[in-house]
C-alpha cells in the first residue's frame, strides 16, 4: 500500500496563508500522516500577487524551493508546499483562469512528486477607478466581502496599500484615504488563499490530483508517483479509421527506476467520434 510509504510521519505544510486548511484534511485522511505549518519561513520572500517581491521562478520550481528551504531549517524530512498563477487561460485566451501547482518533497525516500490543476473558476481581476459607483462594481463582481480586496494609490505604488479588506466600512475607508483628488484608485482582488474561498478550492483540487499520483504506484519497484510522461496522438477515427489528434496512449514512468508503460485508450474509447476527425469533418 502506498499509504506506508508516508504513514504515521510528520508532513511540513510551507504556507503563510492558511492553505492547511484544506491541504492538512486531505492528506492526514488519506496517507495516515500527521500535518505541521511551517512557523520560521516567509514563504512571501520567494515572490508575491500583488508584485513587491518578483517570483523568480517557474511555478513548480518555485514550490519545490519553499519545500526545501523550510524542511533546511526544520525538523521534518516530509514537505509540501503551493503557488499558484491568474491570468489568461492556455487555451482559452480572453478568459482568466487560476493553475495552482502542489509539490510534495520526501527527502527520506528521495522522491518529488507534483501534481497541478487548472480553472476558469477565479474572480482575478484588477483596474483603476474614478468614483464610488465603479468601486461598488467592482467588489460586487469580485464575490465581495467573502472575497478580500487590496486597493492602492497608483498600480505600481506598493508604498501606500491595504490588503485583506473583507467588509463594506473597511472599503469605503481605505477607498477615501488613498483615492487622489479625482477619486481615482487602483483596486484589485486579493489572491492570497486565506482571503479567497474560490482559490482555496482549486488548490483542494491540485491537493486531490497529487492524492491520485501518489497513490499510483510503479509495478516493479512499488513507488508511489508512477505517472503519465507523454501521450501519443492517434486514436482512429469511427468512419474513416484516419488517426485523429485524440490520445491513442498515454506512457507512464517511475521516477525511481524508470520503468515505462503503455497505457492505451485513456478516454476509454477506441475509435473517436468523426467530428473530430480532419478527414471526415476538414
Amino acid at each position: 500500500m502506498t499509504h506506508q510509504m508516508f504513514s504515521d510521519r510528520k508532513l511540513l505544510i510551507v504556507t503563510k496563508h492558511e492553505k492547511e486548511k484544506v491541504i492538512a484534511p486531505i492528506l492526514e485522511k488519506a496517507l495516515g500522516l500527521t500535518c505541521h505549518v511551517v512557523q520560521n519561513f516567509d514563504t512571501d520572500t520567494l515572490g508575491t500577487f500583488t508584485g513587491e517581491i518578483d517570483r523568480k521562478k517557474s511555478p513548480i520550481e518555485t514550490a519545490i524551493d519553499k519545500c526545501k528551504k523550510a524542511l533546511e531549517i526544520n525538523d521534518f524530512d516530509l514537505a509540501i508546499a503551493s503557488e499558484g498563477s491568474f491570468g489568461a487561460h492556455p487555451t482559452a485566451f480572453f478568459v482568466s483562469a487560476d493553475e495552482e501547482i502542489v509539490a510534495l518533497i520526501d527527502n527520506k525516500n528521495d522522491l518529488q512528486i507534483v501534481a497541478k490543476a487548472l480553472s476558469t473558476d477565479t474572480n482575478f481581476n484588477a483596474s483603476e477607478i474614478i468614483n464610488k459607483k465603479e468601486l461598488i462594481d467592482f467588489a460586487n463582481n469580485a464575490g465581495f466581502p467573502s472575497h478580500a480586496l487590496i486597493i492602492r494609490k497608483l498600480k505600481d505604488d506598493y508604498s501606500f496599500e491595504v490588503k485583506g479588506i473583507n467588509n463594506w466600512e473597511k472599503l469605503f475607508e481605505a477607498y477615501e484615504e488613498l483615492s487622489d483628488a479625482n477619486g481615482i484608485v487602483y483596486i484589485e482582488t486579493d489572491m492570497r488563499a486565506m482571503c479567497n474561498p474560490t482559490r482555496m478550492k482549486v488548490i483542494e483540487e491540485a491537493v486531490l490530483k497529487l492524492v491520485d499520483k501518489i497513490q499510483s504506484v510503479c509495478e516493479s519497484c512499488n513507488t508511489p508517483g508512477f505517472e503519465v510522461v507523454e501521450v501519443v496522438k492517434g486514436l482512429p477515427c469511427s468512419w474513416c479509421t484516419y488517426p485523429t489528434n485524440s490520445i491513442l496512449y498515454s506512457i507512464y514512468e517511475c521516477k525511481k527506476c524508470k520503468n515505462r508503460k503503455e497505457e492505451y485508450y485513456p478516454a476509454k474509447i477506441k475509435q473517436e467520434n468523426p467530428m473530430y476527425c480532419d478527414i471526415c469533418n476538414p
